[in-house]
C-alpha cells in the first residue's frame, strides 16, 4: 500500500497595505478561488469547483473543513501514519485513493472531495 500525506497548503497571495477597490477585489477573488475544491455531495455524479475549505491547527493536528454549497460539511483529520486523512467525527469512514500523483480523492457517506496531496513514492520506478 502506497503511503501519501495531504499536503493542505494553498497559496494565497500577499496583501499590500493601501490600494484601489479593484487590486482589493481581485485579492478577494484570488483568495476565494485558492479555498476552492472540486467535489460531488449529496449523490452527485459530476465534480465541480463550488466546496470550500478552511484549515484549523489544534492538539489533534491539522482539521480541514469542507463545506458543500448546500451549507452541509465534512471535518477531515490529517494524519501521519499513511492514511492521508480521516473523517474527524461522525460514524462515517473515509476512504482515500490517489486520482493523480498531487491529488486524493476522499469519499465519506456518499461525499466526495478532491484535495491537493504529496503522495509519498510518486514518480518513483515501482
Amino acid at each position: 500500500m502506497r503511503g501519501f500525506a495531504l499536503l493542505a497548503v494553498f497559496l494565497l497571495p500577499a496583501c499590500g497595505g493601501g490600494g484601489d477597490d479593484a487590486r482589493e477585489e481581485a485579492y478577494a477573488k484570488a483568495a476565494a478561488e485558492a479555498e476552492r475544491i472540486e467535489c460531488a455531495v449529496g449523490g452527485a455524479e459530476r465534480f465541480e469547483r463550488n466546496c470550500t475549505i478552511e484549515r484549523a491547527a489544534g492538539e489533534e493536528g491539522l482539521t480541514l473543513t469542507v463545506r458543500a454549497p448546500d451549507g452541509s460539511f465534512r471535518r477531515l483529520q490529517v494524519t501521519g501514519d499513511g492514511r492521508g486523512v480521516v473523517a474527524a467525527d461522525g460514524a462515517e469512514q473515509a476512504e482515500v485513493s490517489v486520482i493523480a500523483d498531487n491529488r486524493i480523492e476522499v469519499a465519506v457517506a456518499g461525499d466526495r472531495y478532491r484535495l491537493p496531496a504529496t503522495v509519498k513514492g510518486a514518480g518513483q520506478a515501482r
